[in-house]
């Protein structure tokens, strides 16, 4: 029995990243080997097992045969005849298809290293094409490493395998577990780009797909192309260190400008309502977590009353606060102002404009949850004042001292 390190630790040792997680391929060996020193079991599908004290993942190695389309249609074989290149061949990319035996000697019989150092995302095999997932993959990838390219050949495979058909048997929620990972890398636009040129986007994200063409006016928008727009305030989003679920907010804001430009003109009226409604779809297709699902909601009903409120009063904010539901809410309402930011930002060369209209919306929404609303509702009840005028006079006072906060800004 021989042990090899394998995988993403690899990968990234020689990357010079720091290793987190290490896999082991083990060859010469069986479930009932493992079973009996004492390993523990714990694929259902595939012969993997944790080590009984480092609790590392140990696989036997194993080959796979296509047997149905889409990602579950495999058949798989695992016994001591199983070779460590068998093991490597069947993976997804070449970087990712490397070993490090016991004595340390690097064991690379695709070129993985060699397209680390070119920066390269290739396929192993013709074997990628029998697996729709690894296409959601490569995107994540190309999202973790910004800086690298996809292979000419490996995105013609990709290109086949989306006319093919073979990526609509993606299930929603893969799709979505996919694209939360590859949000969350460090250049999450270049998923999506990647997604767009072997056309996957417009299976999977279709909505997102149409962006693409979509002409907005140039004065507030230089980059012009919508989809453009939203690979820039993913950008921002990154650079800002944002959280999931206002990255994805920034993806799906303005989906409803690929329904409502009119005759061709950079026109989007209406486009945040329409918007909500497509929103509401794809977070209900792929089961998008109730979090992320009511932010990004928001963000695409809001974002242009957040753009347009620099000047509102005391009142006018106060009634935009009710209507994101802010002081129940105040955590949400600020990440909806961050991703209103990012917006503001994602546009070709505004990227350091200022954005006055979040920290004035954070003062509002800071004097209101000051006021002293049980005192107000106090007072009022002695009085026997009715219910609704009883919440009239809490936000009237709510409305006093954000316009009082307002004053005191004016004047620091």
């Amino acid at each position: 029995m021989k042990t090899y390190k394998v995988g993403g630790a690899v990968r990234d040792q020689l990357m010079g990243l720091d290793v987190r997680d290490v896999d082991w391929v083990v060859v010469g060996s069986t479930v009932e080997d493992m079973l009996a020193q004492g390993f523990i079991k714990v694929g259902a599908d595939f012969p993997v097992f944790l080590h009984p004290e480092t609790k590392e993942e140990f696989a036997l190695a194993r080959t796979e045969r296509k047997t149905a389309p889409g990602y579950r249609g495999f058949v798989v074989h695992a016994d001591r005849a199983v070779t460590l290149e068998e093991d490597l061949s069947r993976r997804d990319l070449t970087i990712n298809a490397m070993a490090i035996a016991e004595g340390g000697e690097l064991i690379d019989p695709h070129g993985g290293a060699s397209d680390i150092r070119s920066r390269v995302l290739r396929h192993v095999s013709g074997a990628f094409r029998e697996d729709p997932v690894r296409v959601l993959r490569l995107a994540r990838f190309a999202a973790r490493f910004g800086d690298f390219k996809v292979a000419a050949e490996t995105m013609s495979l990709m290109k086949e395998m989306v006319s093919d058909g073979e990526v609509d048997s993606l299930v929603p929620e893969r799709v979505w577990r996919e694209l939360e990972k590859g949000l969350m890398e460090p250049a999450p636009w270049r998923m999506i780009e990647v997604l767009q040129e072997c056309g996957a986007l417009e299976r999977v994200l279709p909505e997102v797909s149409k962006l693409n063409g979509v002409i907005q006016p140039i004065l507030h928008h230089p980059e012009l192309d919508t989809l453009k727009h939203v690979l820039l305030v993913l950008k921002e989003a990154a650079k800002a260190n944002a959280d999931l679920d206002v990255r994805f907010a920034c993806l799906v804001h303005d989906l409803g400008k690929g329904l409502t430009a009119a005759d061709k003109l950079p026109r989007h009226i209406g486009h945040e309502q329409t918007g909500v409604k497509l929103v509401e779809e794809v977070v209900a297709r792929l089961k998008v977590p109730t979090e992320a699902a009511q932010l990004a909601i928001l963000v695409c009903r809001e974002h242009t009353n957040v753009h347009a409120s620099a000047g509102l009063s005391g009142k006018a904010a106060m009634r935009l606060i009710e209507r994101c539901d802010g002081i129940r809410r105040p955590t949400r309402f600020c990440r909806m102002l961050l991703a209103c930011e990012l917006d503001a930002r994602g546009r070709l060369g505004l990227e350091d404009r200022p954005y006055p209209q979040r920290r004035r919306l954070e003062v509002a929404l800071e004097a209101a949850l000051a006021t002293d609303a049980a005192g107000v509702a106090k007072r009022l009840l002695e009085t026997k004042a009715a219910g609704v005028d009883i919440g009239a006079a809490v936000r009237s006072a709510r409305s006093g001292q954000i316009d009082r906060a307002f004053r005191g800004m004016q004047m620091a």
